[in-house]
């Protein structure tokens, strides 16, 4: 008998916005979408504060210099 193993990666590809969410983009395919009401930094900040992040650790977190906030993608996915 033979048991299949997924591996899902948790590193991210890309981040985009709506007006109450943000949606995060997973390597495996996966996209998560979580309330801005969540991160009360990202949820009060300007779509140019907003648009200004970078990966952390090839996309084991997202950081926003202008907002001082970081994000890890694994406890998005808990």
């Amino acid at each position: 008998m033979s048991i299949l193993t997924i591996n899902k990666s948790h590193n991210a590809v890309d981040v985009s916005f709506s007006e109450s969410k943000m949606i995060v983009f997973i390597e495996d395919g996966r996209e998560v979408a979580v309330p801005l009401e969540w991160f009360p930094k990202l949820r009060n900040a300007t779509d140019k504060e907003l648009k200004n992040w970078r990966f952390i650790g090839n996309g084991e977190g997202i950081h926003w210099e202008d907002l001082d906030e970081d994000v890890s993608v694994e406890r998005l996915l808990d």
